[in-house]
């Protein structure tokens, strides 16, 4: 179906209950949909276990997989804005309203989401999308991945905004309820969360200005000297007494250097693919992981047996017809993200065969745009999804990854490229951020040294004279 016709329909389609519930499924992770389906089996009598396809792993022919009912379904799911799924419903609505409020109620396992549902609450929906955007470019601890002007500039042509207003809204999540997130390194985030500490210190410590005054100091300026623990050296550099150092130290090591919060109730959990790819017949195939999550199906003997009973059966009707829509909402949401796989190891094809430095530049706009969908649904689908590969088990959304300004390869190859440079020095004459920059140059890679100091930091490598360690004594006969 053409995308414009797509969107005309998508306008009368009404975000019923059960589409929401289908938007839902999209954004769930393996564990929480196995929860969801385990629960619904043991809810709804019309639902049953599909024993036949309960393990193995299931290839799905993406080219033929939906109609246009799914099509038009999925242009409604576009129209969506992306926080709605956990934005607060309004109240005095109709039983409609405490359906879909219901419905979509739904936890998450990925931070990112976790902070978006707690910014709903006070953010309007300008915002959120841009918050969204920084989000969806930071790491694991809450780093930016890219230099921050790169970012920036590429939020606002993909966004189409002021570049001021992307920055305003990098500096609300920086200092916001999880001090440090969207941090350009450790030394931002750090100093966003002894901000935040020392707003609170104010109220019952007084005295302590100069001991957050001298902590800020060090993290602006000798961030490499903390990380050595050399506080003699903080102190002659800093001009200031060696206690006054120590305890602006003590002070600093009471601060995360991850701005990630994790929920109070979080466990270790194993991590279980939704696909798997593999190398067959010269190409690389995608397959849903059937292992992940029960298989489920609408019981046929339920449905012929209601087809031809007397007497009011509404209530029966309602499961029924409950358990038809779960069944197609799973099936639309494995379809998806087994073409957005397929797409995403097709696009990088180089990292699966060669590795870090051959992941090649992509966005969300360009997988939306190869499977025909909104960049919405494929950010949901690829948070908190995980691809089993050759190269390890990881989350879909690190196949994405950011042009570098000016050059024809990603940021993270060019980070790979900064840690091999690394890992092959020699212990004792460690290379310089610009050395590697110049290394990375006569490779056809041009970046700047503070590029390079981004990557290393990424990467949790203190810059050269942090790596100095003592030249090899020389073996004598």
């Amino acid at each position: 179906m053409k995308q414009v016709a797509r969107a005309q329909l998508a306008q009368t389609v009404n975000l019923t209950p059960q589409l929401l519930q289908s938007i839902r499924l999209l954004q769930l992770t393996a564990p929480q949909l196995e929860q969801e389906l385990l629960q619904a089996l043991a809810l709804n009598p019309m639902l049953e276990q599909d024993e036949d396809n309960e393990v193995g792993e299931t290839e799905i022919d993406a080219r033929d997989a939906h109609d246009d009912v799914a099509a038009l379904e999925a242009a409604a799911w576009d129209e969506l804005p992306e926080p709605m799924h956990s934005a607060p419903m309004s109240s005095g609505g109709s039983s409609d309203d405490d359906g879909i409020a219901r419905i979509a109620a739904g936890s998450s396992t990925d931070p990112r989401v976790r902070l978006l549902q707690e910014l709903t609450l006070d953010w309007d929906l300008a915002d959120l999308r841009l918050a969204q955007w920084w989000l969806d470019h930071c790491d694991d601890r809450g780093y930016l991945e890219q230099p921050l002007d790169e970012l920036t500039l590429a939020g606002a042509h993909a966004l189409s905004v002021p570049r001021q207003d992307l920055q305003t809204v990098r500096l609300r999540l920086l200092h916001g309820p999880w001090p440090g997130m969207a941090a350009v390194d450790a030394a931002e985030c750090l100093r966003a969360q002894l901000a935040r500490q020392r707003q609170q210190a104010r109220r019952t410590d007084a005295g302590a200005a100069a001991t957050y005054d001298l902590a800020d100091r060090i993290l602006t300026r000798h961030i490499d000297l903390l990380a050595a623990h050399d506080h003699a050296a903080l102190a002659k550099a800093l001009g200031v007494p060696r206690d006054a150092i120590d305890r602006a130290a003590g002070l600093i090591l009471t601060l995360s250097p991850s701005a990630i919060e994790e929920p109070a109730d979080a466990v270790a959990a194993y991590i279980t693919p939704d696909v798997v790819v593999r190398f067959l017949g010269g190409e690389w195939r995608v397959a849903l992981n059937g292992r992940a999550t029960p298989r489920i199906r609408v019981a046929a003997h339920c449905e012929r047996a209601l087809a031809g009973a007397p007497g009011d059966q509404s209530a029966l009707r309602g499961l029924l017809d409950e358990a038809r829509w779960l069944v197609r909402g799973v099936a639309m949401r494995n379809d998806t993200l087994l073409r957005t796989a397929q797409v995403l190891a097709e696009r990088q094809r180089g990292f699966l065969e060669r590795g870090d430095e051959a992941i090649a530049p992509l966005t969300l706009r360009e997988v939306a745009d190869a499977i025909g969908m909104h960049e919405s649904t494929v950010s949901r689908i690829t948070t908190g999804k995980y691809i089993q590969t050759p190269r390890g088990t990881f989350e879909l959304k690190r196949l994405f990854a950011v042009r570098l300004d000016g050059a024809t390869v990603s940021g993270a190859a060019v980070k790979a490229m900064v840690k091999r440079l690394i890992d092959a020095e020699p212990s004792h004459a460690p290379l310089a951020d610009d050395t590697i920059a110049g290394l990375l140059e006569r490779q056809g890679v041009r970046i700047a040294r503070r590029t390079v100091a981004k990557y290393r930091d990424q990467l949790s490598i203190g810059p050269a004279r942090s790596r100095q360690r003592p030249a090899p004594s020389a073996i004598t006969g």
